[in-house]
Order: C-alpha cells, then structure tokens, then sequence
C-alpha cells in the first residue's frame, strides 16, 4: 500500500506529445513524448510507459533522450530504461551527463535522479574544465561534486597526467585523493609517485604520505611525508630522507629535505648527511702501525760528520725528486709517523665511500662557466719554497634564480627565511584551494554528435588499455636503483665528457655547503670543522672554522684545509697557516709534531705518498728503540721547509731544506717546555669514530663560539665566514 501512495504521491506525468496511444491496455506509447516527475522532465523521440499491477510506473525511451532536472543539469542518452518510483534510470548509447562543473561521458550510466548519483562500469570520462578524467568506473555525486574512480585511472590536465587504479576527485576544488600506487607525470619531466595523498590539478600542490617520490631527469627526492608545488617547483620530504642525483653521483640523507627546481638545489636538515665515493687500490694493503715508531736516524752530527743509528745500519734511499741546491741536511726515517688505529683489512674495496654530516647541507647547481676552480699551484716537487697562495673559493655566487640563491651579499638567513616563507605559502595556497570559484560551463546544453562521443570513449578505451599503471612498493626500487647508479664509479662523465655533451655555455657542475658542526667519516680519514664547501667541478673539498683531520693514527689541523680528490681517489690536500700535525707516541703521553705555515700531502691509493711542510717548518720527533720499544730521545728539526717521502704508509725519505736548526735531546733532557711545539693541541675526543658516531655525536665547541652558535641558529643567521668565499 505504502509503495501505491509514494507512486501517487511522485507519479510520472504526460506533459506533451506529438502522438500518443495506448498497447496492450496497460501500456502509453508516445511520439515526441514529454514526461514530468519531481521536476524533472524526460523527453525523447518515442517512448513507452507502463504500469505493474501494483501501480510501479516504468518508463523506456528511445533516441535523442534527454533528461532535465531543475539544477540544470542535462542527460543525453540515445536509450532510457526508468524507474518512476526509485527514480533510476538506466541510460546507454552515447551518454552525456552536463552539469554546472562538469561533463560526464559513457556508454552505459546508471543515475539516480532523487539523490543526483551516477555509476558507470563499463568505461568512461569526466572533463571538468581542463581536467580530463577516464577509469573503468566511476561513482559521481554530482550534489558535492565528487567522484570515485576505480580500474585504470588516467588524469589529464595541461600540466600533468596522473596514472593509478584508486581515485577520489572533487570537481568543485579539483583535489584527488589517491588511496594506491600513483604516478604523476609533468609536462617539465617532473614525476611523483605516492600510495597515499593528496593531489590539487589547480594550484599544482601535493601532499603525501606513504611510500612517496619526486623524480626529475637525474634527480630523485623521498621521504615518508612529501609535500610538492608545481607552481614554485619546490618539493618537501619529511623523515628518512633520501636524494640522490645519478648524474653527479651525489646522494643525501636526512629526515626533511627541500628541492628546487629552479638551481636544482636540494637543502637538507635533522641529521643530515652526504656520500661521496673514491676509489681504492684493490691490491695495496694497509699496514697497521698502531705501536709503530721511528727505527733509526741517519744525520749530521753538530760538528758535520754523517752518523747511522745502531738500530738500522741498512742504506737508506736518498731523495731523487728534491733539486735544491740549498739543501744541507737530510734526515731519513725507516718508518711512518701516521700510525693506524684499527686494521684495515689486507684486501680493500675498491669504492670507499666519505660520509659527510652538519646542522644544515645545501647543494645546487651551476654553470661550469660561472664556476672558479681553486688554483693552489700545488706541486708534487714541492715547488718554489716561498710560495705565495692566492687562493679564489671556487664558484660565482652571483648567480641569480626565480627562486633560492646564497652569494656574496645575501646570508643564509635569507635562503632560510625563503624557504620557510615558500613552506607557508604553499599550505596557505591549500586551504585556499577550497574556496576557489568554479567556472560554469556556458555549453552545457551543446550536446556533441554521438559519431563524436563514440570516437571518444573508444579512444579513451585505447588509452586505459596502453596505460602503465604503477604497482605497489615502487618508491624502494626506483631509490634504490637510483642510489646503486650513484655508487657505480665506472659511469661517471668527466668533465670533459660533460663539456662535450652538453656545451661549454650549458654545462653545469654541483656545489655543496655544510654549516656548523660539520663532521666528515671515512675508514682512513675522519674531519670537523664549522663548515666545509665542496665543488666537484674540482673535487675539492674546503675545510673552515677550527678544521681537523685524523689521517689513521696523525691528527691535523689549520686555520683552513684543502683535500683534493682526482679521478675518484685521494690526491692531495693543503693546510693553509698555523699548520700542525700531530701523532702519538706508542702508549706515552709523548707526541710527534710537525708544524708551519702550511702543509702540502699528495696521495697515493688514498695513502700519504709526500709531504711538504713550508714556513717556519719544524718537526719534533721521539726516536724509540725498536726492540725495546722505549723513547730514546728527542729530535727537534726546524727550517725553510721539510719533506717526507713514503712509501706504503713508510716514511723512506726526508729532508731539511734552507736555514736548519737540528737538536737531538736525550730523554732525560726532554723537559715539559721543550716537548710541545708553540701551538699545540691534542684532541682525540672529537674524532668521529663511525658513521653511526658522526650522526648522534658533536665536537665539543669553546664556550664562546658555541654560544654565539646557538644565538645565530636561533635567529636563523648563520656566520657569513662561514659561507663567505673571500674570507679564505
């Protein structure tokens, strides 16, 4: 009874017709026919409605079927089958669904005129404005302008194409919603990947959240959270960060990384840090010398004559590489101050790979032409003693984005400031994104020709069927692939090849910045210092503020250092004034010392292969007894300059050049004035000792600095030495 009411109370009602007759005695056929119902108006060429014996009104139309309801919203179908009482129709043959955000295309839709929902199964588009959408199926709510695809979803919108099997889109403030592996592709080679988030097609802004990835060229940023702007071509990653660049071989961790397109620079904090890879010798083994010591002496004694130590009477290699007519005394030493801490295993890797880690890392792109490289005139022979450096950071600065730049005359603050100030904007431009005012469509009411329809949704069918849609758990791969990429030193482009490939005008190479408690790890070498620059036009690395070095058992330090890599290996490294070297006796509290104005080494398979010490040179040496080993006594050697040769991590020559003052001090007359060369610091407590070390431990600051320190990274104002070329 109830249903006979609710069928009287919202009946199908004849409006007009061109002709109408009754079949069959319970059924109205009409020519032209037009039908009311709620205020909704049915109209179609013919058309058939009958009556069950419960008064269940069902209504079939045929061609040019049109369905009008009173929001507007249009139906064009070439077949209606119709439910009265359940207000469901059933429509099919080149279906258009024309509302006020968008148009809805298929060949069979299933619509419920009382709630406004449609479904499709059998394939299907919906265009609002510039997006074009097409899936297997779909659930449209036209009353909130959502809808749900599902099976081979593709997006198209002048700027991306979005592939995935699982989306929700809203017509209204263009979000999609993805709850599966998605892919994103943009018209600049931009590519997002994401099982979960969010994706505006207006405002370009993503925000995901599992399994997430920004690819670009070479170029590839993840992270658990990701946030994106296409508009500012910023990315955002957020807790186990990675960012690797094929191309550069450079690669990143930290726990939130920001990229920009425009310098394709990448700036990483919270426990950031960077890998750099060298080669090794597979063949050399690494000598351990932990307890290892001077063997024997060969000098002039105080009156001229040349005396051998008892300890070693073999004879000993002279320099052949030295050709100073101004050296008058040599000194040789059968074995290396550098003495190792650990073992090293007697078959190396032939990849090593130099972690790098500080408060904040920031690296970009530049051009090769704007880009310096440091000229020390460093020398393997030593070169003219009194050296003068003149010595350029290694880049221009002055370089100029759309987005991020750090030169000479603007501090990090303001990067930092830019950044942040690009963070909140974007979320801003997400909020907002909700109370955008959507366009109607003036052609509403222009059906298109169903030859046209037909060719579209045939197309859109080749379409799904050559669609590549991701599958699960393909963010670990691609950044795995990536990094494995990064770390095949055999595929790296010279800078030749690079020069030849892309034009010298074109050609671009990456710098990196580190600010504050920066900390450097590799087996053999560990570092600190306030910050380091690295340009890999040159591959040298720039040590400042308080830099040291711990080359196996010898510590160094200056007030600046250079290291060099040259061909993927260790080639040679500068201290630049206040030079001192340092290395610890066996288990006494004596040390070795070398100190001057500066100290070249050049390597050789990542071992110290030749050292120079220029500028008020001195060496003090505690000379132990091989066999016994206890400390006999104490050379002291000062002069215009000093070399040591080596050989496997032995020293095998050495030499004073210009001015020398040699003493030799027996042990009972070494005193506590006499041991320490002016200048002298011992600091093994700063040593990172392992990767895991170098991120949860810092060095210990001076008071002052550290409190001046922690006043610019609350203020956001890093020291401009720190980032300032000139001041090297």
């Amino acid at each position: 009874m109830s249903l006979v009411v609710q069928a009287q109370q919202g009946r199908l009602n004849q409006v007009s017709s061109k002709y109408t007759w009754i079949k069959d005695q319970n059924k109205w056929v009409a020519i032209n026919g037009v039908y009311e119902q709620n205020g909704n108006t049915l109209s179609s060429d013919s058309s058939i409605m009958f009556e069950d014996n419960i008064k269940r009104q069902f209504f079939d139309a045929f061609n040019n079927v049109v369905i009008t309801q009173p929001s507007g919203t249009v139906i064009y179908a070439n077949k209606l089958h119709y439910d009265a009482l359940a207000q469901i129709a059933v429509l099919t043959g080149n279906v258009r669904l024309v509302s006020s955000n968008s148009v809805l295309t298929t060949n069979h839709l299933t619509y419920n005129l009382r709630s406004k929902t449609g479904t499709y199964i059998n394939g299907g588009r919906i265009e609002s404005q510039a997006d074009t959408i097409t899936s297997q199926r779909a659930y449209y709510f036209e009353t909130v302008g959502d809808a749900f695809f599902r099976g081979k979803v593709i997006v198209r919108t002048p700027n991306v194409k979005v592939y995935t099997d699982s989306m929700n889109y809203n017509q209204i403030n263009k979000n999609t919603y993805f709850f599966g592996p998605t892919e994103i592709k943009g018209n600049n080679k931009e590519n997002l990947y994401t099982e979960k988030g969010v994706y505006n097609t207006e405002t370009g802004i993503a925000k995901f959240s599992k399994n997430n990835l920004y690819n670009e060229g070479s170029k590839f940023l993840s992270g658990d959270s990701l946030y994106y702007s296409r508009d500012k071509g910023i990315g955002e990653a957020y807790k186990n960060v990675v960012f690797v660049d094929t191309v550069d071989k450079f690669y990143a961790y930290g726990n939130k990384g920001v990229y920009t397109q425009a310098d394709e620079s990448i700036l990483m904090t919270e426990k950031p840090y960077i890998i750099t890879l060298v080669k090794n010798d597979s063949t050399s083994t690494a000598k351990d010398s932990t307890t290892s010591e001077p063997k024997a002496i060969r000098q002039t004694d105080l009156k001229g004559n040349k005396t051998t130590s008892k300890e070693n009477n073999q004879e000993l290699k002279s320099s052949d590489d030295i050709k100073d007519k101004d050296v008058i005394e040599e000194i040789v030493i059968t074995d290396t101050l550098v003495t190792a801490n650990n073992k090293l295993p007697k078959e190396q890797a032939s990849v090593d790979s130099i972690y790098m880690t500080a408060d904040t890392l920031f690296s970009r792109m530049i051009l090769v032409k704007d880009y310096h490289p440091l000229n020390l005139n460093l020398n393997r022979d030593g070169g003219p003693i009194d050296e003068v450096i003149d010595v350029d950071y290694g880049d221009d600065d002055d370089i100029i984005t759309d987005s991020i730049s750090i030169n000479n005359d603007v501090d990090r603050d303001n990067f930092v400031a830019n950044s942040q100030k690009s963070v909140i904007e974007a979320k801003d431009n997400i909020k907002s994104a909700g109370k955008a005012t959507v366009k109607k469509n003036t052609n509403k009411d222009k059906q298109k020709e169903p030859l046209s329809i037909d060719k579209t949704l045939q197309a859109d069918s080749i379409l799904r069927k050559n669609a590549v849609i991701p599958i699960a758990n393909q963010r670990d791969s691609i950044i795995n692939k990536a990094i494995k990429t990064a770390q095949t030193p055999d595929s790296i482009k010279t800078t030749k090849d690079t020069l030849t490939t892309a034009g010298i005008d074109t050609a671009k190479t990456r710098i990196v910045k580190a600010f504050y408690n920066v900390r450097l790890f590799k087996s053999d070498l560990q570092a600190v210092a306030d910050s380091v620059y690295y340009g890999m036009q040159d591959s040298m690395f720039r040590f400042m503020g308080r830099p040291m070095i711990w080359a196996q058992g010898s510590q160094i330090s200056a007030d600046t250092i250079f290291m060099q890599i040259v061909n993927q290996k260790m080639d040679n490294a500068l201290l630049k004034d206040n030079a001192f070297m340092v290395n610890v006796v066996l288990d006494t509290v004596k040390f070795n010392q070398m100190k001057g104005r500066k100290i070249t080494a050049f390597f050789a398979n990542n071992s110290i292969d030749r050292l120079y010490v220029d500028g008020n040179a001195e060496n003090l040496i505690f000379v132990t007894n091989e066999k016994t080993k206890i400390i006999t006594e104490m050379f002291h050697d000062r002069g215009g300059r000093i070399k040591i040769k080596m050989d496997n991590n032995e020293i095998i020559d050495y030499l004073s050049i210009k001015k020398v003052d040699q003493k030799i001090y027996p042990l009972g007359l070494v005193t506590a004035e006499n041991e320490i060369l002016p200048g002298f610091i011992w600091r093994p407590q700063d040593r990172p000792t392992s990767k895991e070390d170098l991120l949860n431990r810092k060095r210990e600051l001076p008071k002052d600095e550290d409190l001046n320190q922690k006043k610019n990274e609350k203020n956001k104002q890093p020291n401009e030495e720190l980032i300032d070329e000139n001041t090297i």
